[in-house]
């Protein structure tokens, strides 16, 4: 998800009318007694054109012979993307989708990402928090927080599920904190009192970081600091960290998706820690098509 751009609302638009193609619902369900390929007009359901999936997913075409066989890759956009997703499933028909965790999706759906033995998407990440310079000597209380705070995908889904919904993010964040009072003192233990102290947290435009962005908020507010949060792309969102611009982010995900704005950036950034382990994208389908287990069965099958 390297890159990943904002889509304006006549792009997404635009998007899923062209992907409403390959999903409607006059599309016959899966047989698995015939060939994928014609099924889904040899075609993986894709995202916006930058992502990192997107380029690690054309690299899959290629390596696993899919290219050969007239397979391509479709962009669209995230929203367009898991509207077709929708409509495949309450139909049982095929799909082949760039999926990644943690993402809604995987909570709302019965979905499985396809085996990548050539590693084309790498081993499973990490989102980490990392710091400017000089945060922790200037905001200990900040600090301290940012080290406290963890959690796992699941529990991110739980308010990832909630804006899908329609909840307001800062809303949904407020609403996770008050079901989950344990988890909010532990990520406060040892912050002492803001005080209105000002913070600004950077955060990647995906899903998944606008939840993360928003629970921080809502939890240092409820410690008396005030916080401003930045959406941003990749790039800006580094950029922000390392140049001070930013006191933190908690959207960097290491070490394959930002690997390269991790090693441009190298001494000008502080890696305070893993706060959510077994992050992953890859090519998913829903869990019906049996049959259909690996990257390679998208060609032999």
């Amino acid at each position: 998800m390297k890159y990943l751009k904002k889509i304006l609302l006549p792009v997404i638009l635009l998007g899923a009318f062209i992907l409403s193609g390959c999903s409607s619902s006059t599309q016959a369900k899966y047989d698995a007694t015939k060939a994928l390929g014609p099924q889904v007009n040899y075609t993986v359901t894709g995202i916006d054109a930058g992502a990192g999936v997107m380029d690690n997913t054309q690299t899959a075409l290629e390596k696993y012979g899919l290219t050969q066989k007239n397979w391509q890759l479709q962009t669209s956009s995230t929203a367009a993307m898991t509207s077709v997703l929708d409509k495949a499933i309450k139909n049982k028909q095929p799909i082949v989708i760039t999926g990644w965790v943690p993402h809604w999706m995987f909570t709302k759906y019965d979905l499985k990402f396809l085996d990548d033995p050539k590693k084309v998407y790498g081993e499973s990440e990490g989102i980490h928090t990392i710091a400017r310079l000089g945060l922790k000597k200037e905001q200990p209380g900040l600090y301290q927080f940012l080290e406290n705070f963890n959690w796992t995908s699941d529990q991110l889904a739980q308010v990832m599920l909630q804006i899908n919904d329609g909840v307001d993010p800062a809303q949904a964040a407020k609403n996770y904190l008050k079901k989950h009072p344990d988890q909010l003192k532990a990520w406060l233990k040892n912050v002492p009192e803001g005080n209105g102290k000002t913070v600004t947290l950077a955060y990647v435009a995906w899903d998944s970081e606008i939840a993360s962005a928003n629970v921080a908020k809502a939890a240092l507010e409820s410690r008396g600091y005030k916080v401003n949060i930045r959406s941003m792309d990749a790039q800006p969102m580094w950029t922000a960290v390392a140049t001070g611009a930013a006191d933190a982010s908690l959207s960097a995900w290491l070490p394959v998706t930002h690997d390269a704005y991790a090693e441009h950036f190298k001494g000008k950034y502080i890696d305070v820690r893993t706060n959510l382990k077994g992050a992953k994208t890859g090519l998913a389908v829903p869990t019906y098509m049996t049959n259909i287990n690996s990257i390679s069965d998208l060609k032999n099958k």
